[in-house]
């Protein structure tokens, strides 16, 4: 179940890429701090990258994780990326470490790979909702109707409804 939800959310994000040229895809946006949509897209995808490379070493250090700006430049590399994780991320569930600092672990406390892909789902949701307020001012862009809302935000609403 927790898959399926990741690969609806990188479908959307896709979806967005897809309506974007490179202009607007690095374009520094002051409704994101001068951030652009590649740089936030970056971060995301980073994460993902970051849990899935240090699976097998079982520590997870996302201070850490590698930095690759032709992600935030290039949407193709952007998708590239997707993709990659796409493939890699249905793994067993499995205890890890997660790790705080750059230089040196501030703190290591247990975690598992499961948790950490809900907790990269619920990152990923956080920057497409500052990324869609970047994408308003585009007229011709249309986003999925839940893009950058959290799910436990739809559960609630639907129980207003009712």
């Amino acid at each position: 179940m927790l898959v399926p939800a990741i690969q609806r959310n990188f479908l959307e994000i896709v979806t967005l890429l897809d309506q974007l040229d490179a202009e607007k895809y690095t374009f520094c946006n002051s409704e994101l701090s001068n951030a652009t949509i590649g740089e936030h897209t970056r971060h995301i995808i980073e994460l993902y990258q970051c849990l899935t490379e240090n699976y097998d070493l079982g520590v997870i250090n996302y201070d850490k994780r590698k930095r690759n700006l032709a992600i935030q430049s290039s949407i193709i590399e952007a998708k590239n990326a997707i993709t990659n994780i796409l493939n890699t991320i249905n793994l067993p569930n499995k205890d890890l470490f997660l790790e705080d600092g750059m230089q040196k672990a501030n703190f290591r406390i247990p975690t598992n790979y499961f948790r950490e892909l809900l907790y990269n789902l619920e990152h990923s949701i956080h920057h497409q909702a500052l990324i869609k307020v970047a994408v308003m001012k585009y007229k011709n862009i249309i986003l999925p109707d839940n893009f950058g809302i959290a799910k436990s935000t739809l559960e609630y609403k639907s129980q207003c409804v009712q």
